[in-house]
């Protein structure tokens, strides 16, 4: 299956345009965001596109997605990013195939993932960057840490030396204007905040902001933004 790469060209340049304006209105420059295009349900050839179109990073929700398309983009020099929810039985398999997990949001599945690294005699010393995963709307979504338990996390996972904590991802409730999004946003970045002046390290990333609200995601704050639709088109 074929991709229109000029389409994809266009759509790459457009939504640099826009990071660029929200970046400029937050006091930042462009480059301190990082585009990750969310290649779920799209081919191999998509995503192709996309690295041609000077795209450097990738997303996918599903290890066994993943694992289909691997063989024919893995040359590719990008970095493959785990997005959606891991359950702690596919740890094994997704610290072998992604340099990213974006979404973890139990000490479990930390020490899952370290444990796969140090058991393989493949990985050298590798080691595994992590996001914690937190849940700032409880009634809306099954995965992610409840803010009041962050810091536990965050302090277990830094002792696991597999692991490279390098900040936190949320997922907010659904909504259709891009302004209700804000306050979840905002959020985050208070409780990275927070958690780097308790820990003392420096949690670079904020991943937040998908394509419908990246913008105002970038506003906040975001240093990544997970996009999609906004790329690929619509999901069929």
């Amino acid at each position: 299956m074929g991709f229109d790469s000029a389409a994809m060209a266009q759509s790459a340049a457009d939504v640099r345009q826009r990071i660029a304006r929200a970046a400029a209105r937050s006091g930042r420059r462009a480059a301190d965001v990082t585009l990750v295009a969310i290649s779920k349900t799209f081919p191999a050839a998509a995503i192709r596109a996309a690295w041609e179109a000077g795209i450097r990073h990738f997303g996918e929700n599903r290890v066994q997605e993943w694992e289909s398309k691997r063989g024919e983009v893995a040359h590719l020099d990008a970095t493959w990013h785990l997005v959606g929810h891991l359950q702690t039985n596919k740890a094994r398999r997704a610290a072998g195939l992604f340099d990213s997990v974006d979404s973890v949001d139990s000490l479990d599945l930390a020490h899952r993932l370290d444990s796969a690294l140090r058991e393989d005699p493949h990985s050298g010393q590798r080691r595994l960057r992590v996001l914690l995963e937190i849940r700032l709307a409880p009634e809306e979504r099954k995965s992610g840490v409840e803010p009041s338990e962050l810091e536990a996390l965050a302090r277990g996972v830094l002792l696991l030396p597999r692991l490279e904590l390098a900040g936190l991802m949320c997922i907010p409730p659904p909504a259709g204007n891009p302004e209700e999004m804000r306050p979840f946003f905002r959020r985050l970045r208070e409780l990275r905040d927070t958690l780097r002046a308790s820990l003392g390290v420096p949690l670079p990333a904020l991943s937040m902001g998908m394509s419908h609200d990246f913008e105002v995601a970038i506003e906040e704050g975001a240093t990544e933004v997970r996009l999609g639709t906004a790329l690929f088109g619509s999901r069929s």
